[in-house]
């Protein structure tokens, strides 16, 4: 297949390859999600047949007693005063020079994060705004390009913009994966001392939605490193025809070995606006049929992903974004990643007003 397709393209036909393995692939009628919330969550959609949070808090209490849970802050105010407050909520100050990962966003696409928005807490940090080259053709797939778009964009007008793996890759060391050993990423990333992963939470073709950890998988994996990811493990020059679930748990994986490297010098926040059932790397998403939500942050990507999940399976306008996850067995990602070692799905929610 001629890789320049446009990603698109590339997005449909991993989707369709992805649903051809759907009836055979576990999981598929697995429950929502378990989570431990400090205040009362609404009833999720009608339309699914899924627990309350309460119902699956109390049927995992006797774990919640034993295992601390991870703190996931919480504003409903998605401007960039509530991005200061929720980043100053979290108690730990970004220093030295610091990497703030966004998803630039495909060319024809408009939901991706509000460089207005994001503006003061990048300035703040002295941060650099940094990205990968994608795998899949489109406008992002060569440096010279993608600089172009984060220009037209506008992150570049408010902060320094770093392709990085411009120049070659490094490896990282993945402990207890199944599937990858190491996660490729580009080679800028050892010049950074810390690591703010700044992601649009949304839904998505293949993994079922988007967040914190798909931003430090598949965000900060170079080219090779994505193939090796789609692949599970099989390929660095190929995305194409890899297992569903594999590529689910590969995810994570990766997702590992980003947050190891950095230890605690990383931080994570999901802001849930346009909440489309696609993401900000297809040219053409979905148009939004839930209203926005806030953002989210906490020390501990898996728990505030799965906060975020379970605030979507909560809304009572979710379904279609609900039936998205579903449908593509995203709830994978979040067990691979309990099972490895990557977090806790147990959390307090933090309201900060």
């Amino acid at each position: 297949m001629d890789k320049r397709i446009s990603r698109r393209e590339a997005l449909r036909w991993m989707t369709v390859t992805a649903a051809g393995l759907l009836a055979s692939c576990r999981n598929l009628g697995q429950p929502a999600p378990t989570a431990v919330q400090a205040t009362a969550t609404p009833q999720p959609p009608t339309q699914t047949a899924e627990p309350t949070a309460t119902e699956r808090a109390a049927e995992s209490s006797a774990t919640a007693e034993t295992q601390e849970r991870a703190k996931v802050y919480r504003t409903a105010d998605i401007s960039a005063d509530g991005l200061m407050r929720i980043y100053q909520a979290l108690g730990r100050p970004a220093s030295g020079r610091v990497a703030v990962k966004i998803s630039s966003g495909e060319p024809g696409g408009h939901y991706f994060l509000s460089p207005e928005m994001i503006a003061p807490l990048v300035s703040a940090v002295n941060g650099t705004i940094v990205e990968c080259n994608t795998a899949y053709g489109g406008a992002r797939d060569n440096t010279a390009s993608h600089l172009n778009v984060l220009d037209q964009h506008g992150f570049a007008a408010i902060a320094p913009v770093d392709v990085m793996d411009t120049e070659g890759t490094i490896s990282l060391p993945v402990s207890g994966g199944t599937h990858l050993q190491e996660d490729i990423v580009g080679s800028h990333f050892a010049e950074y001392d810390f690591l703010i992963n700044l992601a649009h939470f949304k839904g998505h073709a293949m993994a079922g939605f988007g967040g914190v950890i798909k931003n430090m998988s598949i965000g900060i994996a170079s080219r090779e490193g994505k193939c090796l990811i789609h692949s599970a493990g099989r390929s660095t020059t190929s995305p194409w025809g890899g297992d569903p679930v594999e590529f689910l748990e590969s995810m994570a994986e990766a997702a590992k070995g980003v947050h190891d490297a950095m230890g605690e010098k990383v931080l994570y926040i999901n802001v849930m606006n346009n909440l489309s059932v696609d993401c900000d790397c297809d040219d053409s998403p979905a148009a939004l049929t839930m209203e926005d939500i806030g953002i989210l942050a906490s020390l501990d990507p898996l728990a505030v992903d799965q906060a975020c999940v379970d605030l979507v399976y909560a809304a009572p306008d979710g379904a279609d974004l609900v039936t998205r996850i579903q449908t593509r067995m995203g709830l994978t990602t979040l067990e691979h990643a309990e099972a490895i070692g990557l977090g806790s799905r147990q959390y307090e929610l933090v309201d900060i007003g």
